[in-house]
């Protein structure tokens, strides 16, 4: 009987990241049925794998062996009712597949009584015949049990998919397709947005009700009450609110991924985390949103900053998935916000945010290849892209090239850093001499086809005319090409 596994949890379970998965699904070298892998296909593509050593069970083995702090303890850990409830889930499944060996075993008993029947009343020939078949049943069912070179890497695999069912529970979020994991004691809310999916939220305690969603199949428990009363068609119909309830199996649900329009604009009082200057140029300001008031907010945003009347606009250059921390960078010059933050602004200093503003975001269903181009401190959207194409694990590859207009790329080593440890990720910087024209074509030169890809490029006017055009001219679709000028 076939066993089917998600994407998602495949690509946990051989350690490769889930673009790297599609595109060997795209270049034939695994093969899916309705989306899903087979476990012996896995086998098969994945021969080498030593399932005990990864994962999962590293996890736990380290959570056994550590004298971990019960913070840390509860964070690995989903709630005890919680984990009580997922092993009595596999408990079902446990003592289905065994009902079904039981069952198993009764044909075979029967058929082998049958059997019997048939030589007593049959002739020599058919005696022959039926000690012969009998003879064969035998030893196919020996070499199944005992002498399948892949049965141990079976009940491995078996053993690490039952492991990370426990740990991790996965969700699908319909019509959009998207997945992410729910781990610990995080509701199905603080999962999706650590993983950079937008679902729609408001408060998150439990009063507005906007992160109210379908669930179309799986089981969930609620672990945070909420005042939020639902109506009884609603509950008919499957809503539960996000921010109250956490999976107790794998779950299918139906909610809308929030676009750049879909988000209000916000003013959060946040609180400066660290005001961290990366050179003689640009400082990285770090500010923390409080608990019960998080920025909502997409890749590539801009927001309005505040602090004793000196206002400025900034991009956000850190990932929706970074929880309550949020990352600008700030250019020096004669803005008085900028003054404020290289001359006195610590540590605890309030900060205003207002926002979000902006439309230059990424496309959340793409599976394409992805170049980005940033020029200066534009850096600062890009990195909150590619941070968050990073989370979502979508894009086939990604290439990125940063100009130096002068200031410097102050975070050059993240990037080398970025190339290091994604396979499906290059970095090139680049400097501004050569001029405009020079630099598109440096940039589209290293792409033979752009007819599979998405551009990003945040900088001057000129810069994303040289590249549009050329882009163009290289079979880039209009609708791939996402520019911001600065």
């Amino acid at each position: 009987m076939p066993h089917y596994l998600p994407l998602s949890r495949v690509a946990r379970l051989v350690g490769q990241p889930r673009s790297e998965i599609q595109r060997m699904i795209h270049d034939d070298e695994l093969s899916t049925f309705d989306g899903m892998v087979d476990m012996d296909e896995l086998l098969r593509v994945f021969p080498d794998i030593t399932w005990e050593d990864d994962g999962e069970f590293r996890r736990v083995q380290e959570i056994k062996e550590k004298a971990f702090g019960k913070r840390i303890y509860e964070r690995a850990l989903p709630d005890k009712e919680v984990l009580a409830e997922r092993l009595f889930e596999l408990g079902k499944e446990f003592a289905a597949a065994k009902t079904l060996l039981r069952h198993y075993s009764e044909v075979v008993r029967f058929l082998d009584d049958k059997l019997d029947d048939v030589s007593d009343t049959g002739g020599a020939a058919t005696l022959n015949a039926v000690a012969g078949l009998k003879q064969w049943l035998k030893r196919e069912l020996k070499t199944a049990l005992d002498e399948n070179p892949d049965a141990a890497r079976v009940e491995a695999l078996l053993a690490q998919e039952s492991v990370l069912r426990i740990m991790s529970v996965q969700v699908t979020v319909q019509p959009s397709g998207h997945e992410f994991f729910v781990e610990g004691n995080d509701t199905v809310l603080e999962a999706a947005l650590r993983a950079g999916i937008p679902l729609n939220y408001g408060c998150s305690n439990g009063n507005c009700g906007d992160c109210k969603v379908r669930l179309v199949s799986g089981q969930i428990k609620k672990v945070h009450p909420h005042d939020y009363t639902l109506k009884e068609a609603e509950k008919a119909n499957g809503d539960f609110l996000m921010c109250s309830y956490t999976p107790v199996t794998d779950l299918v649900i139906e909610a809308c991924v929030a676009g750049a329009d879909d988000i209000p604009l916000q003013s959060v009082p946040a609180k400066v985390k660290a005001v961290e200057i990366l050179n003689e140029h640009i400082a990285a300001l770090h500010l923390l949103a409080p608990r019960s008031q998080r920025l909502r907010f997409l890749a590539g945003q801009y927001v309005t900053l505040s602090a004793d009347g000196a206002e400025g606009d900034y991009y956000v250059a850190s990932c929706p998935c970074e929880d309550r921390h949020i990352e600008l960078h700030v250019r020096r010059d004669s803005r008085p916000f900028a003054r404020r933050v290289f001359e006195s602004l610590g540590k605890e200093d309030p900060v205003r945010i207002e926002g979000p503003h902006g439309k230059f975001v990424i496309k959340l269903d793409s599976r394409r290849a992805v170049i980005f181009v940033a020029w200066g401190d534009a850096f600062a959207p890009i990195k909150s892209l590619i941070e968050h194409a990073m989370s979502l694990e979508v894009a086939e590859t990604m290439h990125l090239y940063w100009i130096d207009d002068g200031l410097g790329l102050y975070q050059d080593n993240l990037c080398r850093a970025w190339a290091d440890a994604y396979d499906n990720f290059s970095y090139q910087p680049l400097n501004h001499a050569s001029g405009m024209e020079a630099l598109a074509e440096s940039i589209l030169a290293r792409h033979s086809s752009l007819a599979h890809s998405d551009i990003y490029a945040a900088g001057p006017a000129n810069l994303l005319a040289a590249l549009q055009s050329g882009a163009l001219a290289r079979g880039l679709s209009p609708l791939g090409w996402h520019g911001e000028i600065l």
